[in-house]
């Protein structure tokens, strides 16, 4: 177990476990972080409103979504991409919590930042087919993605997309590093326990994806 120092007081993280590949942090952040964080993304949905994305072929996703930082991930008829702002507010995205970047610096042990940290509201009934994390310019940098709120369950393929897939149950706090041979592998959500989670008033899941867009 590492031992991270936070002001005064040390935080014990645990360590990860990998799954095909994937890196999986189970308990990453304690109940008083997890509060933190969601006080922090309710600022940054302040700046930056939730919205139902649209993909190329014209259907509705079931997750709402917003971003922070440089650049923010966006989908509609006219294809799946990155842009400096918001597609509504025409505003730049807000800048990407501190904890979040701080997260990011432990999992990853990189100093570069993300460019993105895609923010995705998983009400009752949503879900994420599988799919591949294939918008960014450099493929040598992890995706990491943080679990908050609900249970979901969360599909690990290879690959290709009839590879074998793998699933498991993420809770609460739990991290997960797609790199090396997970970066380009299919991942999705099945399903999400609407209620198994007290994090978020309403219930619901929150997940933070944290990517490199472009290299300077």
């Amino acid at each position: 177990m590492e031992a991270e120092k936070t002001g005064r007081t040390a935080v014990t993280r645990p360590e990860g476990v990998e799954i095909r590949g994937f890196r999986y942090f189970p308990g990453w952040l304690s109940p008083e972080e997890q509060t933190a964080l969601v006080e922090a993304l309710r600022g940054v949905a302040a700046e930056a409103p939730f919205v139902q994305p649209e993909t190329p072929g014209g259907r509705k996703m079931s997750v709402r979504m917003t971003s922070a930082g440089r650049l923010g991930w966006v989908t509609d008829r006219r294809g799946y991409r990155y842009e400096p702002c918001h597609p509504v507010t025409g505003r730049p995205w807000p800048p990407v919590p501190g904890m979040v970047l701080d997260l990011w610096r432990a999992v990853t042990g990189l100093v570069r930042a993300p460019d993105c940290c895609l923010v995705n509201f998983y009400g009752e009934g949503a879900k994420m087919g599988l799919h591949q994390d294939r918008d960014e310019g450099d493929f040598g940098f992890p995706v990491v993605s943080v679990s908050l709120g609900d249970e979901a369950l969360f599909r690990m393929g290879g690959t290709d997309r009839a590879d074998r897939t793998e699933s498991v149950w993420l809770k609460s706090g739990d991290v997960v590093v797609m790199g090396g041979a997970a970066r380009l592998a299919f991942h999705g959500i099945d399903r999400v326990r609407h209620g198994s989670s007290r994090l978020l008033p309403q219930g619901g899941r929150i997940n933070l994806t944290l990517r490199v867009v472009q290299v300077p």
